[in-house]
């Protein structure tokens, strides 16, 4: 089957044809489970184990499957070349630690991902590189916090997680001089694509919405191959190198991507809606209601407003513990992306780690309820929350 791909073809048929390197006539993806490779002999070993991307030497240098994923990633972003990792974490800490050194600074946003917000504020001071936290909604914010000369790398997350801030892509790609980065898990490749916008690299958890199914856990990372090239000769040295087991599962999950999140975001703003007009809900956040406060910009850099809600319970923190344990269809779970709506609540899991101050510098409140919406009919999820948020009313207003 070819690989050829047509960059004028629309990101439902790249991710049909994609990710087919080394899969020659089988459509299903081919799964190489084999951590070694034999070598032809001691020259061929040595050619692989002195050059970048070998996928048949040894697979913490690469894996044809694993390949196979990294292209699908990459046509996909509109990137040359991509590197898979064991973890979305792998993907950020091999981006961080593989480009900066002591005596380095970084600029990030204060919205994100509790685990980078952690690596960045404890581990980045152990090596000797500093770290500038800016609010990434501010116009101009990242641009004024570099340092020239000093400034190596730029870090925002869009939408960000878990109150869905949407950070300007054209303004990030526009910094010159250190490596702009955007974490883009919860927008997916088919949502937007950052490198178009001069970013230089993206990454993704594509343990979530990439692979979709609950069943691979991975991280990868898009951009110039110069760039990638560098990161791959990290990445070996890490070793946190993706499963061929889970770049399959993720491969097979890209085949579906483009129409499971046009059918999640379809159900999230209809959810969302009907949560905007509850009494129990406050601050819903959904970048395709006008009431988001980038709702404006998520229109121009997004394709659709994405799969992810976040809104707040009447009643604080037992408002929010009523419902996530009052839901019946959506499940209580710490993930995203999957065909299941989950509900999450921040505050107690994915940034528990974080101090009261810092959760509400993140506008993360003690009834923050983060909504991965998934493939359910939309009338059966709004069904669902209407009956648990009356269950967290009813038990606010007994109190």
């Amino acid at each position: 089957m070819s690989n050829d791909h047509d960059p004028g073809l629309h990101p439902d048929t790249v991710a049909i044809r994609t990710g087919r390197v080394g899969d020659a006539t089988s459509l299903a993806p081919v799964l190489w489970p084999t951590s070694t490779f034999v070598s032809p002999s001691v020259d061929d070993a040595r050619r692989m184990a002195t050059s970048v991307g070998a996928d048949r030497f040894y697979s913490r240098y690469g894996n044809p499957t694993v390949s196979g994923f990294e292209q699908a990633i990459a046509q996909l972003e509109g990137a040359e070349a991509a590197r898979a990792f064991s973890s979305g974490m792998g993907a950020v800490s091999a981006v961080v630690l593989g480009l900066c050194s002591s005596g380095d600074h970084i600029v990030a946003q204060r919205q994100l991902y509790a685990a980078t917000q952690l690596l960045f504020q404890a581990v980045c001071p152990r090596f000797g590189i500093d770290v500038t936290f800016v609010d990434g909604t501010e116009p101009g914010a990242f641009a004024a916090a570099v340092i020239p000369g000093k400034t190596t790398l730029v870090f925002a997350e869009t939408p960000a997680n878990p109150k869905l801030d949407v950070i300007d892509l054209d303004e990030l790609g526009a910094i010159a001089g250190p490596v702009t980065v955007v974490d883009s898990t919860f927008g997916t490749p088919v949502l937007q694509q950052p490198l178009r916008h001069g970013v230089d690299l993206v990454l993704h958890s594509a343990t979530k919405g990439i692979a979709g199914h609950n069943d691979a856990t991975l991280g990868v990372v898009a951009g110039s191959r110069e760039l990638i090239d560098w990161l791959w000769g990290f990445a070996v040295l890490q070793g946190a190198s993706a499963s061929p087991y889970d770049a399959l599962n993720a491969t097979r999950g890209i085949r579906t991507l483009p129409i499971r999140v046009a059918r999640q975001s379809a159900t999230a703003l209809a959810l969302a809606s009907a949560l905007e007009a509850h009494d129990a809900a406050t601050d819903v956040r959904y970048p395709g209601l006008a009431s988001h406060p980038q709702h404006e910009l998520a229109a121009r850099q997004m394709s659709s407003g994405g799969t992810l809600i976040a809104f707040d319970v009447v009643g604080g923190l037992e408002g929010g513990r009523r419902f996530v344990e009052a839901v019946r269809i959506a499940q209580h779970a710490t993930s995203l992306g999957g065909p299941e709506t989950l509900v999450t609540h921040p505050a107690s899991t994915t940034h528990v780690n974080l101090l009261p101050e810092e959760l509400a510098a993140n506008g993360i409140g003690p009834g923050t309820i983060r909504v991965s919406v998934g493939l359910e009919h939309a009338d059966d999820v709004i069904a669902d929350f209407t009956q648990a948020l009356a269950v967290a009313s009813a038990a606010g207003a007994g109190a």
